[in-house]
């Protein structure tokens, strides 16, 4: 899989309204998204150096923007600036995953219990996924947690585009019941 390398230069003209829309659905507040948003393209400025390139600089961003929503929630919900992360179930195409990511602590923004509680969740996610057929367990890994693109995917295992989404459909759903037995 070929090396993404980040261009800050273009993030603003690439990425600021996609990552206004999905966060504008998130929030629903245009002044709050407009912050987040600039709270994202600030942490990826800062966190450059922790980018290894195998995802793409949109994929990267998103991870960074759902730990902000996130924080942003816990913020307003809780008297110490924590509150329960529900998990949200996505079927289109763009937030492939969403349930999965959200779980996941930013790596640029970790508390000792925050590291403590992803590590759990970690476990967790790794156990119910050794139970899944190994092909499944491999494109779900591959993709949502991975990065790699849809048709890195289908070529290197030579399955068509709607197979891949309905072999994650069933990993996600054999993951949830999972977890949600296990973990939660």
């Amino acid at each position: 899989m070929p090396k993404h390398l980040l261009n800050p230069n273009k993030w603003i003209d690439l990425y600021a309204d996609y990552l206004f829309n999905y966060t504008i659905t998130r929030v629903n507040d245009k002044e709050m998204a407009q912050d987040l948003v600039q709270e994202t393209f600030l942490a990826g400025l800062k966190s450059m150096k922790n980018f290894k390139g195998e995802a793409s600089e949109r994929t990267w961003l998103i991870s960074i923007l759902k730990r902000k929503i996130i924080d942003h929630y816990r913020k307003i919900n809780s008297n110490k600036g924590k509150a329960e992360v529900r998990i949200t179930y996505n079927s289109d195409t763009e937030t492939e995953g969403d349930w999965l990511e959200e779980q996941v602590a930013d790596p640029f923004d970790k508390t000792a219990e925050d590291k403590i509680q992803n590590e759990e969740l970690s476990d967790a996610i790794y156990n119910c996924l050794s139970k899944l057929p190994e092909k499944q367990a491999t494109i779900f890994r591959m993709k949502t947690i991975e990065g790699y693109e849809t048709e890195v995917i289908c070529n290197e295992l030579n399955i068509t585009s709607s197979n891949l989404w309905v072999i994650i459909h069933r990993a996600r759903t054999a993951l949830a019941a999972c977890l949600e037995e296990n973990w939660f």
